[in-house]
């Protein structure tokens, strides 16, 4: 089997202290807010000068799980085409976890598959990397290191 789960959903947004309390409101549990930015955030989405904060929200059930993420630069895009960057208002991706990242990918390409970015190796427990699929979707492969 090459997915384990669906590990969680990104969503770029404007205002993340907003998006929280939506998300709160709605009856999910904020499990923690993080700037995230530096050479593996660049590789992994393909965009240069990655800074971001992010706050990630899940489920009482802790099955699933959202990542909202305000970009402070690259500024925010508000439109575009199919094949829009990874920092689109609105759009971002959905995560899956998987056994063998490169064979994973290696088995996407067929079906129209491209990497935004590049694999990228986040210190010693993830390789993490996006690829777009039908529709322009951007979807997210992590594969954790033993």
């Amino acid at each position: 089997m090459a997915i384990q789960r669906m590990d969680n959903v990104g969503i770029v947004v404007e205002d993340m202290d907003a998006a929280i309390a939506f998300f709160e409101e709605l009856g999910m549990e904020l499990e923690g807010r993080a700037e995230v930015k530096g050479p593996f955030a660049d590789q992994c989405t393909g965009l240069e000068g990655v800074r971001c904060d992010i706050a990630m929200v899940r489920t009482p059930d802790g099955h699933s799980r959202l990542e909202l993420a305000k970009y402070h630069s690259p500024a925010v895009i508000s439109a575009g085409p199919r094949n829009r960057p990874h920092n689109v208002l609105g759009t971002h991706r959905v995560m899956f976890a998987v056994d063998d990242l490169k064979d994973t990918v290696a088995r996407l390409r067929p079906h129209g598959a491209e990497l935004v970015g590049e694999i990228a190796r986040f210190e010693d427990s993830y390789l993490l990397c996006y690829v777009r699929g039908p529709e322009g979707i951007i979807v997210g492969l992590a594969e954790q290191l033993r």
